[in-house]
């Protein structure tokens, strides 16, 4: 991975993510969604400072910040910007390519589109927890790879959040069906 993508802004590294494809232990795939939490953000687990949950959010950027949403599942960020700064990309959807029968056994569904299709799914069918908190996504286990060609984005508000919904900082490969919910103009 090219770290001046996740070491600028957070507005320039969600996009720049679509079509790179993440693999954990062989399994993984094109990224097709995010959402950009910057650190003046109301809805960023930064806003408020740093505390020993959201530490890893103020650098250095391409590590993983991984944390418990509602008590229920895991929820993966790559962190973005310079060294103190508390930003990152929320990985909100893959289309899945490897490993598809082991993502189908730790989901415990069939249907491919729902492997993938949001945070906590996502996390589960990569196999990614806490332990992941604060991984370097430029080493094993970890493996990343560009896209062979530009991918056209499209953005729109956030979604799944109580403040600042109104951001358009969703950011979703034009023409997906493997995003997670419908997209809303922005």
């Amino acid at each position: 991975m090219t770290w001046e993508l996740v070491a600028g802004s957070v507005h320039d590294a969600a996009p720049g993510l679509i079509g790179w494809t993440l693999l954990l232990d062989g399994v993984g795939g094109r990224i097709v969604e995010v959402e950009a939490y910057a650190a003046d953000d109301p809805a960023s687990h930064s806003y408020r400072g740093r505390t020993p949950r959201t530490a890893v959010m103020f650098g250095p950027p391409g590590r993983l910040y991984v944390y418990r949403s509602y008590g229920l599942h895991w929820c993966a960020n790559v962190v973005c910007e310079e060294d103190g700064r508390g930003a990152a990309v929320l990985l909100r959807a893959l289309e899945p390519t490897h490993g598809l029968d082991l993502m189908r056994v730790r989901r415990g569904l069939d249907d491919p589109r729902l492997l993938c299709a949001g945070p906590g799914r996502l996390t589960q069918a990569l196999g990614l927890t806490a332990e992941h908190n604060g991984a370097d996504l430029t080493k094993p286990p970890f493996t990343l790879v560009s896209p062979s060609a530009p991918v056209a984005v499209e953005r729109s508000p956030r979604i799944g959040i109580t403040k600042a919904v109104e951001k358009p900082w969703r950011y979703v490969e034009a023409g997906s069906s493997w995003s997670s919910r419908a997209r809303r103009a922005a």
